[in-house]
């Protein structure tokens, strides 16, 4: 089967173009034009670890053809509106670090700036946490934390100096407010004015744990251990993976290793084992104890989720790829969209879809990780 998913990843970046990505079918199937978002860049990612651990540069060649396309020289981003203030927007920055230490084009490292510069104008709570988007105000989302920190480590590790602190803060506040400690889960979203419709008017939390965005922030908390220099930084951020990985794995399906859509509600009438979620929890295992952050058992416990994912929701047919179980989309909000109110009917309710990328990056992800380890056997 592994060699099947080795076959299948070729095949995605042999019939994709910047324009139409074989990974993104809803997107293609609805007519969005290509844009600078994050779900390529997780994808993008998966194929320069591709590239590094088969040594077979067409990985390469393909992401860098894919980001020429939309950086220009003086390093502006085709697509980006840096007015809409999302974080979402910045995650597929990531992909640039790689790209400058390799070829030494100036653009990426330009592009790389201006994403920076953006985030510094991101508006922040009054705790000092970045806001999800411009449309949510003082909202904090868990997948922010992948969107934005990842590349602003990056960022400090190869332009910068080193300073990890607000990062670090942002963290922490993430942990105090929105770790539940008795479930030692992660709720989805906070928002610290209390004022939003889905907000505990107490506590500012939404109502439910929700499988990806826990897998963003666990996918957040392992890539940082790998950027952060040896000391106390790497070190906490090493204690709150641990300490996540604790918390969620008491929730793993037995048979399979897979996780809920709502981690908590597992047996309860429509929930269902999610694929997206469930793929970078064991990301975060696997990466986790790669890197000697997490213990060794953990590699194990992620690589019966990766199994799990496939031998439930990956079939093959006439060589293609087909992979289920993936929620569409899900979110908190605005104002305006009451239905997305956080709670445990509205996260069922969104639709189960095949082949979305938000699914298949993932995934990816996932695997690379699994051809590590198997190098490391």
């Amino acid at each position: 089967m592994y060699n099947e998913i080795d076959s299948y990843v070729l095949r995605l970046i042999e019939r994709s173009s910047p324009e139409r990505t074989a990974w993104n079918i809803e997107r293609m199937r609805r007519g969005e034009a290509a844009n600078w978002n994050y779900i390529d860049g997780c994808m993008l990612g998966a194929l320069l670890e591709m590239a590094e651990i088969t040594g077979d540069q067409r990985y390469f060649e393909f992401v860098e053809h894919f980001v020429d396309s939309f950086v220009a020289q003086d390093g502006q981003i085709r697509t980006w509106d840096p007015g809409k203030q999302t974080l979402d927007d910045i995650k597929e920055g990531c992909v640039l670090f790689t790209l400058y230490s390799v070829t030494g084009k100036e653009k990426y490292r330009l592009a790389a700036d201006r994403l920076a510069s953006a985030l510094k104008e991101q508006p922040r709570t009054h705790e000092g946490s970045f806001w999800h988007k411009k449309i949510y105000p003082n909202q904090v989302w868990l997948d922010g934390i992948y969107m934005a920190q990842v590349f602003a480590a990056l960022y400090e590790k190869h332009f910068g100096h080193g300073d990890y602190s607000d990062i670090l803060a942002q963290l922490r506040i993430v942990r105090a407010r929105m770790f539940h400690e008795e479930k030692r889960l992660y709720v989805h979203g906070y928002d610290a004015s209390r004022e939003a419709f889905w907000a505990d008017p107490v506590t500012g939390l939404s109502k439910s744990f929700w499988l990806r965005a826990m897998g963003w922030f666990a996918a957040a908390l392992a890539d940082l251990c790998e950027i952060l220099p040896e000391g106390e930084a790497c070190d906490e951020t090493g204690t709150l993976l641990l300490e996540m990985m604790q918390g969620v794995v008491r929730y793993a399906d037995e048979a399979t290793g897979m996780y809920y859509q709502v981690v908590d509600q597992g047996g309860r009438e429509g929930n269902y084992l999610e694929t997206s979620g469930s793929s970078m929890i064991a990301y975060a295992m696997l990466k986790g104890a790669r890197l000697g952050v997490l213990p060794e058992a953990y590699a194990a416990q992620g690589r019966k989720t990766f199994d799990g994912i496939v031998n439930t929701y990956l079939t093959f047919s006439a060589g293609e790829m087909e992979l289920g179980g993936i929620c569409l989309v899900a979110g908190l909000g605005p104002q305006s969209d009451r239905r997305r109110d956080g709670t445990y009917a509205y996260y069922i309710s969104e639709p189960v879809v095949k082949n979305d990328a938000k699914g298949v990056a993932p995934l990816v992800m996932c695997y690379t990780e699994i051809k590590r380890g198997i190098l490391r056997e």
